[in-house]
């Protein structure tokens, strides 16, 4: 019994923290308390007070997908896992199918097919582009504009090269600076997800105006939904092209046939040489044949039409684009609280360190 005291005692005596000591610590050392924690609450307030406030509209979509879509859906989500589905389909299967509308939305080409969205604040009726928006009505925190200011001065002082492309002209092959700028800038403000189960497509928009955040949320639906569209009618739409175009040559030929034919009908109704009525059952047998083949091709655009028709992909908007009321963030007093319990921490951690009570707090002494 006394043996197993003995062992005992010391593992007692090596865990015991002496709350008293550390205590006592932090209370002499409560004059540096008074100076941190004010001053953490008064910078951390300057810093919050400095973000602009933004805001949020989320958009949601639902594509109505017919049998070979939603095949040609499933053995795409297949595929994320090393699955085949339906490999003696895969020809006929979509190569734009929802799980990468995403990576549609997040490309160049159609963040700069934003630019041009007519937008206006909700305090004024000036209406701008949403390109000159974001490149001339951005307002940023103190230190953003300081240290840009003395970027652009640094840079300004180095032998460098004047862009030779006109920032009136939006290309997206070749953007300039600014434009690559607002580009980048569009990867926070513009976000498309997809539900891999359900295909719900949600699209989230920040900006710092409420009503210009409800109207791009609208405008990258419409763009999406249009992009989808014609990417999935493309082959329809030429297929359409090219049967009015062989319906228009066939009608023209077809009214040729029967105008010639009437005019040499006319012209001939009272003779009776045979020359002339073989001559005149002849073109009325080009005539015939004309009316068949006009007759056969006029099915085909009617199929045409039908065909594009059906390969118009169908949406339902499950959640429309609303002007928000309340801002989505900055969350100031939940982040000045962070900072100064943070203060706190810190200023504990280093009386504690002053003091040699750090190590037996940590049990290392």
């Amino acid at each position: 019994m006394d043996i197993q005291q003995q062992y005992v005692k010391p593992q007692e005596e090596e865990s015991h923290i002496d709350f008293q000591a550390i205590f006592a610590a932090l209370k002499k050392n409560k004059k540096l308390y008074k100076k941190v924690i004010p001053i953490t609450f008064v910078v951390a307030c300057i810093i919050m007070l400095s973000i602009p406030n933004y805001y949020s509209c989320v958009v949601q979509l639902a594509p109505e997908l017919t049998m070979s879509r939603s095949n040609n859906s499933l053995s795409a989500l297949a595929s994320q896992f090393g699955l085949k589905m339906g490999s003696g389909a895969m020809g006929n299967s979509e190569a734009l199918y929802p799980a990468l509308y995403p990576d549609l939305v997040n490309s160049t080409d159609f963040k700069v097919s934003l630019f041009d969205i007519p937008v206006h604040k909700k305090d004024s009726t000036r209406m701008m582009t949403y390109y000159d928006y974001l490149k001339n009505n951005q307002k940023e925190p103190w230190w953003s504009a300081a240290i840009g200011g003395t970027v652009e001065f640094l840079v300004s002082l180095l032998p460098v090269e004047e862009e030779t492309i006109d920032e009136n002209v939006i290309d997206p092959f070749q953007l300039t600076k600014a434009q690559t700028q607002i580009v980048k800038s569009l990867e926070k403000k513009v976000l498309c997800e997809v539900d891999n189960k359900t295909m719900v497509i949600t699209i989230t928009v920040q900006d710092q105006d409420p009503l210009i955040c409800a109207t791009m949320a609208d405008s990258v639906k419409a763009r999406l939904q249009s992009f989808i569209t014609d990417y999935r009618t493309k082959k329809a739409r030429v297929d359409l092209e090219f049967n009015r175009k062989l319906h228009d040559e066939a009608k023209a030929r077809y009214d040729a046939a029967r105008e010639n034919y009437a005019i040499y009908a006319d012209a001939n109704q009272d003779l009776a040489y045979q020359t002339a009525q073989t001559k005149l059952i002849n073109l009325e047998n080009e005539m015939q044949l004309q009316y068949n083949a006009y007759n056969s091709i006029a099915q085909q655009l009617l199929a045409a039409e039908a065909k594009v028709q059906e390969e118009t992909p169908s949406f339902t908007t499950l959640q429309s684009a609303t002007v928000p009321v309340k801002k989505t963030g900055p969350a100031r007093t939940k982040i000045v609280l962070v900072l100064v319990f943070l203060a706190f921490l810190g200023t504990s951690v280093w009386i504690l360190y002053k003091e040699d009570q750090l190590k037996s707090l940590l049990g290392l002494s």
